[in-house]
């Protein structure tokens, strides 16, 4: 499907935030949402998340940049046919990511149906 217009798409990434129980939120700690068309690197890639979990946090992590997470439009509206499969899709590319975030590795959320 043709990539949604980045407005559109923040959208749907805004909205998944919004599913996440405000309980988990309030527990994500110095990290971004970010939306970019791809990874130049891996341009398949569907999300990112780089920085430090929460569970690999010390004494030292003090003044450190965001923890980013990354959500790519171009290359989750590429693997959808429908504006449906796209919210989907943005939703699991959106937890999976905050999974990560809280340490979760992607052994894990597969177990648990999120990879």
């Amino acid at each position: 499907m043709r990539p949604l217009p980045l407005p559109v798409f923040e959208g749907l990434v805004a909205d998944a935030l919004d599913q996440v129980p405000p309980e988990l939120l309030a527990l994500m700690d110095n990290v971004v949402v970010l939306v970019e068309d791809r990874n130049e690197e891996e341009p398949d890639l569907l999300g990112l998340y780089e920085g430090y979990a929460l569970t690999e946090r010390g004494w030292q992590y003090g003044g450190a940049l965001p923890d980013r997470i990354m959500v790519y439009r171009e290359a989750i509206c590429d693997v959808c046919s429908t504006a449906e499969e796209v919210v989907e899709e943005v939703t699991i590319t959106v937890v999976h990511e905050i999974a990560h975030h809280f340490g979760i590795d992607d052994d894990r959320l597969h177990e648990l149906g999120w990879a």
